[in-house]
């Protein structure tokens, strides 16, 4: 979409972390295709300037940094209500998984490392977000979770633990931040990223073949997903875990 394409401002601001490309890239580009305003963040301060120039530089901002870090968190924020005065919706979507293999092996300093980024990041932008302007305003909160936290996930068991707790940290901040803020979570399967290349790399159409819908996901599909949930549509919707898997749950039944 080039700047052009644009349509008219929404009024509405969201901040999504973890979005120079992959699921958060999808995600801040379904919510610039329906006129909102967004910052983005991530590591990589180069990606993060590509996909502003990407997505719209008049509409787009960004803010460096690691997700678990607090200063960074207080300064994303910061720099989003500075530029725009607001913050509608957060989509929490900076994740990590640098280890694959059996838990019970598993460095507990690692385990730490996956909590403080997939879990304890997220909290900290919900907190942020919510004494900045939500509490008072109101708006939404998305939480990028994972099929890996509804099942049991071998040989990324401590991403999925991750997971499992985004999940429960979704329902806690529904029923905290309600009726202000409504708080859901997406729990994708495979989604076709750099991060998940590992998972079907050099066997793509063997993973897809697992799948009903016959494909693996694509950060679009996700972004769809997070534009709804943060949409007027969804205004009595809280709360809840939508698990986006192109029919991959359904396997699991009885044959």
């Amino acid at each position: 979409m080039t700047t052009t394409e644009l349509p008219e401002l929404s009024g509405n601001v969201a901040l999504v972390t973890g979005a120079s490309r992959g699921i958060g890239y999808g995600v801040a580009e379904a919510l610039v295709a329906r006129g909102d305003r967004v910052c983005i963040t991530g590591r990589g301060e180069d990606a993060l300037k590509e996909a502003v120039e990407q997505l719209g530089s008049d509409r787009v901002i960004y803010v460096a940094g690691k997700a678990h870090d607090e200063a960074h968190q207080a300064a994303a924020v910061e720099r989003t209500m500075e530029a725009f005065g607001r913050v509608d919706f957060l989509v929490n979507n900076a994740g990590t998984n640098p280890v694959f293999g059996p838990i019970a092996d598993l460095d507990l300093n690692v385990a730490r490392k996956v909590f403080e980024t997939n879990v304890v990041s997220a909290l900290g932008f919900a907190q942020q977000t919510w004494k900045a302007w939500q509490r008072e305003n109101g708006g939404a909160i998305v939480n990028i979770a994972s099929v890996a936290g509804v099942s049991a996930s071998p040989f990324i068991g401590a991403y999925g633990v991750s997971k499992a707790a985004m999940v429960n940290l979704t329902l806690q901040l529904a029923h905290e931040f309600a009726p202000q803020v409504r708080v859901n979570s997406i729990a994708p399967a495979v989604v076709k990223t750099k991060f998940a290349e590992a998972l079907y790399e050099g066997r793509e159409a063997e993973v897809a073949a697992t799948y009903p819908m016959g494909r693996l996901g694509v950060p679009e599909d996700i972004g769809g997903a997070a534009a709804f949930l943060t949409s007027g549509q969804s205004a009595w919707i809280t709360g809840q875990n939508l698990v986006v898997d192109g029919g991959k749950f359904l396997n699991a039944g009885v044959e």
